[in-house]
């Protein structure tokens, strides 16, 4: 006598597919192949609903099952904190290329620049999810780095500035960069130049600061405190810093942004100022984004090779994981001062 009939599936795990992460997230089939594959395409709101029905559904598990038995996942992960701001979407163009370049596949994920959600990414991702990570401006020496090194786990950090070792590191030239910046609008005659930082976490805010106080010292010019306002690399906040130097009884008659995103609030504050640029009041800034050579705009600025340096961390990723045992490399990545014409010199010549 046949025994009773088992309900299909009772003895055995259905693995979730792609399909079910899509119905959980209420989005396509198409979206969540983006989303897996890293496609900047895609709303951050929709990626994180996504990602999140990932982990519910026990999809990034099944990830990991495949990819053990292959040993690749043909994948690399990239943590960035937005994908909104110009600075990250040019290094990730270049590193998007050059993934497609070598046949992988690229799996984002946003922190919206929280330090728990970063370290959070890298303990997912780098247990069997992907073959190597790529972090663009992480926070200043996570705590995840000393366990990558361990485990001799391939990473790379872009735009971060650390001297700890067993870290392959790609930067620019932060602080000769803006030395040679602000020697160039010594050199047009501005002897008070406002400074506004980037965020204080991130390493390049002070190689900057010290560039610029490289270049005051080599023109035997005294630094002022009040000519340095902290700034976080964004528009709102580059306008408000703006508008702080130009409110000083003695305000700047040039004005350095850390980024071009500040530089373009700069702009705005001396619209909003009633001040011409360059004629009452010079703007430079430092990324050379698409958006600076903007008729609009035409904002001078110090160029960082955004979209190679994306390049060379994949290059070097690449090579992580076809050798882990490798020797890390520190890469820095020349920096060009490109003038354009929020730049001249003031209209009265301080007498220094």
């Amino acid at each position: 006598m046949p025994g009773a009939p088992v309900a299909a599936g009772a003895n055995r795990t259905v693995r979730p597919t792609i399909f079910d992460v899509a119905a959980r997230a209420g989005v396509s089939y198409a979206t969540v192949s983006r989303v897996v594959n890293g496609n900047p395409r895609v709303r951050e709101t929709t990626r994180e609903r996504v990602q999140s029905a990932m982990l519910e559904l026990g999809y990034v598990a099944n990830v990991a099952a495949r990819a053990l038995a292959k040993g690749k996942t043909q994948a690399v992960g990239l943590l960035a904190q937005e994908i909104d701001n110009p600075f990250f979407s040019v290094v990730i163009k270049g590193i998007d290329h050059e993934i497609s370049a070598a046949s992988y596949d690229l799996m984002l994920c946003t922190t919206h620049n929280r330090r728990e959600k970063e370290s959070e990414y890298v303990a997912r991702l780098s247990h069997g999810m992907v073959d190597g990570l790529l972090i663009v401006l992480p926070h200043e020496l996570p705590s995840y780095v000393s366990e990558l090194r361990a485990e001799r786990y391939p990473f790379v950090l872009i735009d971060h500035d650390s001297d700890a070792p067993g870290c392959t590191i790609i930067n620019a030239a932060n602080r000769p960069g803006t030395r040679e910046g602000i020697a160039y609008l010594i050199g047009l005659g501005h002897r008070r130049i406002g400074f506004i930082t980037g965020r204080p976490d991130v390493g390049a805010t002070r190689q900057r600061l010290a560039g610029y106080h490289d270049a005051l010292s080599a023109a035997g010019l005294r630094p002022d405190d009040a000519l340095v306002v902290e700034g976080d690399f964004l528009e709102p906040r580059g306008r408000e810093a703006a508008l702080e130097l130009l409110s000083l009884a003695d305000p700047p008659t040039a004005i350095f942004a850390s980024s071009d995103a500040a530089a373009f609030g700069v702009l705005g504050a001396a619209r909003d100022a009633g001040l011409r640029v360059p004629g009452d009041l010079s703007v430079l800034g430092f990324d050379d984004v698409v958006e600076a050579s903007y008729p609009s705009s035409a904002l001078s600025t110090v160029r960082q090779p955004l979209r190679e340096m994306g390049h060379v961390a994949v290059r070097q990723l690449m090579s992580l994981i076809a050798d882990p045992t490798q020797v890390p490399q520190r890469i820095v990545m020349d920096t060009e001062l490109i003038v354009r014409q929020t730049t001249t010199p003031p209209s009265t010549r301080p007498s220094g």
